[in-house]
């Protein structure tokens, strides 16, 4: 692998200038796009999709644990596999503490075709606390485009979706697959994705995640 250009640090600072006047391009976009992102429609959803989790049965509308927003993370686990996808499994881990989420009305789930006794062990194995749910009992994954059909064979798909509840109704309103996961996966990421944005009911003030009052 050829390595960087060795210039002067007038150079640099002039070529990294440059750079960074692209780079402030490129985040206002972002912002505007999020803006656009956050407009977009929403489509009602089934609030008795049935999952498995460590407490048994579970509705999506028991996902929200009672919050306004739900962010599922499509994890690749099919049936038959013994082990979690590996890519997905990476992304789970950058994911930050859900104290963070929480404290903005906004709960996070990893949900998977797996039965959840294969899924227990696994997260057990990387030590996580997220909560994780099977949704090996419902047509879950294939109404969210989580798995595909490619040659008449069932085809895991990484991604996110995003809910917002209004009492009993859910709704879903957006969705993201595939390599448009990359660079995703911190908790202002996360939200950015969702219809409510950086503050739902509340200030987006940061705290050590222990010291949120909740």
């Amino acid at each position: 692998m050829s390595l960087p250009e060795i210039v002067s640090r007038e150079q640099w600072r002039a070529a990294r200038e440059e750079l960074q006047r692209k780079e402030e391009a490129v985040r206002r976009a972002r912002e505007v796009l999020g803006a656009e992102r956050r407009r977009l429609p929403m489509t009602e959803a089934d609030p008795e999709y049935v999952f498995e989790g460590g407490d048994g049965k579970a509705t999506l509308l028991d996902l929200f644990e009672g919050r306004a927003q739900l962010v599922v993370h499509h994890f690749m686990f099919a049936p038959e596999w013994e082990a979690g996808c590996p890519c997905c499994a990476a992304f789970l881990d950058q994911v930050g503490h859900l104290a963070h989420l929480r404290a903005r009305n906004t709960s996070f789930a990893a949900v998977s075709r797996a039965p959840f006794t294969r899924i227990l062990p696994f997260k057990a194995r990387m030590g996580w606390a997220v909560p994780w749910y099977s949704s090996s009992h419902s047509d879950f994954n294939r109404d969210f485009e989580a798995t595909v059909e490619s040659g008449g064979e069932p085809v895991e798909r990484p991604g996110l979706s995003c809910f917002l509840r209004d009492h009993d109704r859910v709704f879903h309103t957006y969705s993201v697959y595939d390599d448009a996961l990359d660079g995703l996966g911190t908790i202002a990421g996360l939200l950015d994705l969702t219809a409510l944005g950086r503050s739902p009911a509340g200030s987006d003030r940061l705290r050590l995640h222990d010291e949120y009052d909740f």
